[in-house]
């Protein structure tokens, strides 16, 4: 759940989205259906574990501490066996 509200953070946010999208590779068409993969998500979490300020404006805006995206993230390498 995390993942998705990272993931609709940087949507909000124009010059966000297009500097994810960019590092990414993904087609902005394709967000929607890649959003559906754990690996995508896992990416978005780490996408904001490597931009502190990011990191820092979205735990903000979602009312935690930046550890629980670093904590999400592990979830995620533990759900596909790494």
């Amino acid at each position: 759940m995390l993942a998705i509200q990272a993931l609709a953070f940087i949507a909000e946010d124009p010059e966000k989205l297009s500097r994810f999208l960019g590092m990414t590779g993904i087609p902005p068409e394709e967000i929607r259906t890649a959003a559906g993969e754990p690996g995508f998500l896992a990416g978005v979490l780490e996408h904001m574990l490597g931009d502190e300020s990011l990191l820092v404006a979205f735990a903000d805006s979602a009312g935690i501490d930046p550890t629980a995206v670093a904590r999400a993230r592990s979830a995620f390498g533990k759900m596909d066996g790494t």
